[in-house]
């Protein structure tokens, strides 16, 4: 079994708007993230699609991978994910092979088959019916093709976006993506950030079925795990009931954008709600560096995951990056 100095750490920004502070400040902050990650040493930072959610700041992800890119100079950024039915395969292609033609050997495509939004948005998305089984392996073998060397008589070539081998991963929160992974000689990564529930299970399909490929030539899997670090338990659980605001806001319906940490979240959700928020949050690691440090090495003993790829939602930003210096801290004092 690995340790956790062999781990690859990493980073999933969904850029998180406070409610005192504006859309403007939330991306500045991702970039500030960026910049900090890339000086601390993280693997990647991956931005994630979502839609019509009034606390999360990357809809137009791969403009964001621009500005993020632009500014820093070696860390890899990406998608954790592009929700691929919401696009065109040859737009992706065009996009991500534009990025990797500017910065060559830097940008990772992740790709969901989920929407990433709601009913509405969807067809605001001008999202279609054609949803099938089978569309999405056929749309992520579509982009695989776009980013290759050309076929013979290959009639659509994606310009820029052709031979630039932009690295593709395949996210999920079930075993569909799982297999599709495997199959196909695919990166994998589980996102058990917020739906942890079948996270062992397509973990062991997915090396099970593993077929090495061009891109890959054995299994490789990270795994999403929330974080809240911080100097002692104590402060760790205060600063770590934004988190929990934000999920009791999402199973409500209300605004998700992050709220001020509070004493203590009793009376504010019925038993049934803290039931949801707790097990959104089953992989969480909440603590001290020492904790912190225990919590992961049991993920670590129990899922031998080549990566961890970490989610932060504390509401004061220096804090917020002290969370990221401090998980690094753990992986370098193993």
């Amino acid at each position: 079994m690995r340790t956790l100095a062999e781990t690859q750490f990493s980073i999933l920004e969904l850029v998180p708007v406070r409610d005192d502070k504006s859309i403007h400040f939330a991306l500045q902050h991702a970039l500030e993230l960026a910049q900090t990650a890339e000086k601390l040493g993280y693997s990647r930072m991956w931005l994630a699609e979502h839609h019509n959610m009034d606390g999360i700041a990357s809809s137009a992800t791969a403009v964001l991978l621009g500005y993020l890119l632009a500014n820093t100079q070696t860390i890899k950024v990406g998608s954790g994910g592009i929700m691929l039915p919401n696009h065109a395969p040859l737009v992706v292609a065009e996009q991500f092979g534009t990025l990797a033609t500017l910065y060559p050997d830097r940008i990772e495509l992740g790709l969901g088959r989920a929407p990433g939004t709601d009913q509405h948005t969807m067809r605001a998305l001008r999202r279609g019916q054609r949803e099938t089984e089978d569309q999405f392996p056929r749309d992520v073998v579509e982009i695989l093709q776009y980013f290759n060397d050309p076929m013979p008589q290959q009639r659509i070539i994606a310009t820029p976006g052709q031979s630039t081998h932009v690295p593709v991963w395949l996210l999920g929160s079930s075993l569909f993506s799982a297999q599709l992974a495997a199959k196909l000689g695919l990166p994998y990564s589980f996102a058990s950030h917020f739906a942890p529930r079948m996270l062992g299970q397509a973990i062991q399909l997915y090396r099970e079925n593993f077929e090495p490929s061009e891109y890959l030539d054995r299994p490789y899997v990270s795994m999403g795990v929330p974080t809240c670090v911080a100097d002692s338990d104590e402060e760790a659980a205060f600063l770590a009931t934004s988190a929990y605001q934000r999920v009791l806001s999402l199973i409500r319906g209300h605004t998700l954008k992050l709220k001020a940490p509070i004493d203590s979240m009793d009376g504010l959700w019925s038993s049934a709600e803290k039931m949801s928020v707790d097990n959104f949050f089953a992989m969480a690691q909440v603590g001290s560096k020492e904790t912190v440090k225990a919590g992961l090495e049991t993920l670590l003993a129990k899922y031998d995951v080549d990566e961890f790829i970490f989610t932060c939602d504390i509401y004061d930003t220096e804090k917020r990056l002290n969370n990221f210096n401090l998980l690094m801290q753990i992986k370098n004092s193993v």
